[in-house]
């Protein structure tokens, strides 16, 4: 996918609606047996990137070392008229970082009031002396909304072939 598709799926107003309205994502990644996970993170979206902060043990942190290629879903939606669905595909660059990552903070910041933000950051602090920074460069994007039609083509085709 070339990088101003992947742009034009990301400045969708409904992706940009659901990467404001949720900080949880599912990651897909391969682990170190050779077998697939699909795990629930927090996530933050830089604008260029999705950072994944966790513990340098986190057993994702070495396999995606070793195998960058993920697979991350945001999701939201009870029904199939509100079902929605950010589905991105990229690799992983995994740095170890001194200290709490700071994507991890900000995302905490937006979500909490000044005092809780703070509790959380001394927290935080007191807890990783390292954190391990997870960015996910997106290499192909596609957002869904399937209440409004927009959904994957195989499906698409499926319902026109069905119209009456």
């Amino acid at each position: 996918m070339q990088q101003q598709d992947i742009d034009a799926e990301l400045s969708l107003s409904g992706a940009q609606e659901l990467l404001g309205s949720t900080a949880a994502a599912h990651l897909g990644y391969t682990g170190e047996d050779g077998t697939p996970r699909v795990v629930p993170v927090g996530f933050s979206w830089t604008g260029a990137e999705f950072v994944v902060s966790t513990a340098t043990t986190a057993p994702k942190v070495a396999a995606l070392s070793a195998r960058p290629d993920v697979a991350l879903a945001i999701d939201a939606g009870n029904t199939p008229e509100q079902a929605r669905s950010l589905s991105v595909r990229g690799r992983a660059d995994v740095r170890i970082v001194e200290g709490v990552v700071e994507e991890y903070l900000a995302a905490a910041r937006e979500t909490m009031d000044a005092d809780a933000a703070a509790e959380f950051e001394r927290t935080c602090r007191q807890l990783y002396d390292r954190m391990a920074r997870i960015a996910i460069m997106p290499r192909w994007v596609r957002y869904y909304d399937f209440g409004a039609g927009r959904m994957p083509r195989f499906l698409q085709e499926l319902a026109e072939r069905n119209q009456p």
